[in-house]
């Protein structure tokens, strides 16, 4: 069935891999940016563009009653460093302040515009990479739950993630936990990091990280949009890992020397207690779900397979 699909953020580093899935299933796609210098690109992916804020209530109502859709896929993020400056791992409640408000009163925008208009269904992003609740085994399932990480400059940031999801799943959606992201444009400044040894292990680096190319997160995504899915899906791949395997393989394929070790104490220090719980005690996340409900097919089942062929041919800078 032909549907019409509104993505917000249509130029997001996902969205540029989503909205052409989801054109070449024959459906119609109306995506959103924030400057109206991109909707150039949006065109040339073969969308109809709209500038939209996202904060903005008014904005999105108008935007959505215009598009009229039969799903809502919200992806709307301000990551980059045009958005949010140069990463920050030691203050994410900083870095990723605009972000956080995109996940809270953004989606809240959304699934007011979608009542208003008759929309019946919503898909939204959320997060799992390392952020399952730090006891039990190393691999999560979607009921555990996710870690809040209170008392760190963290936690703003899960709470955003937590009350994005109750939002949609409230209105009936489904919430996208993805993995970290790889693929086209997602991990040049880690890999940069990599490359000038800027990025090392963190004690024993124990902790599980859960990864997903951008294609197989699109992919995954037009699925749930199709079957009108209903509740939490972890999409990512068949392989979590501790940061002890995942690290200096990203570091090998990207022509690096190997990642240096430092203590948590200094590592604490310099990044934050984030980064320390990440590379330490993070837990990783199962993708049996999707690919039973779902009938998810991978591209790239590991990260080994990906970060070689991303990186393959990529000069350093």
């Amino acid at each position: 069935m032909v549907m019409r699909v509104f993505v917000a953020g249509g130029t997001g580093v996902l969205g540029r891999r989503l909205v052409p899935q989801l054109l070449a299933r024959g459906h119609q796609v109306t995506a959103t940016t924030t400057s109206a210098a991109k909707l150039g690109l949006l065109q040339r992916l073969g969308a109809d563009g709209v500038v939209m804020n996202g904060l903005d209530a008014a904005s999105v109502g108008e935007a959505v009653g215009g598009a009229r859709p039969d799903a809502i896929v919200h992806q709307m993020t301000a990551i980059s460093m045009a958005h949010a400056g140069k990463p920050d791992l030691k203050h994410p409640d900083r870095w990723f302040a605009l972000t956080n408000r995109l996940r809270t009163e953004g989606t809240e925008h959304l699934v007011a515009a979608a009542e208003a208009t008759g929309v019946p269904h919503i898909v939204t992003q959320s997060y799992a990479s390392w952020n399952g609740v730090r006891a039990g085994g190393w691999v999560k399932t979607e009921d555990d739950p996710l870690d809040l990480l209170e008392g760190t400059p963290a936690h703003v940031g899960m709470l955003a993630l937590r009350r994005g999801e109750e939002a949609v799943l409230g209105y009936g959606g489904a919430a996208l936990r993805y993995g970290a992201f790889y693929g086209p444009g997602a991990i040049d400044d880690q890999v940069v990091l990599v490359r000038k040894r800027q990025y090392p292990l963190v004690g024993r680096a124990t902790g599980y990280s859960s990864w997903v190319h951008l294609d197989d997160a699109a992919s995954a995504t037009v699925l749930a949009v199709e079957q009108r899915a209903k509740g939490v899906f972890n999409i990512v791949d068949d392989e979590p890992a501790p940061a002890a395997e995942w690290l200096p393989h990203l570091a090998a394929c990207a022509g690096a020397k190997p990642p240096m070790r430092v203590p948590k104490w200094l590592a604490r220090l310099l990044a934050g207690e984030q980064a320390v719980v990440m590379m330490t005690e993070g837990r990783g996340f199962s993708n049996e779900k999707a690919k039973r409900e779902l009938g998810w097919e991978l591209r790239y089942p590991s990260w080994r397979q990906g970060f070689r062929e991303e990186l393959a041919g990529k000069e350093p800078a």
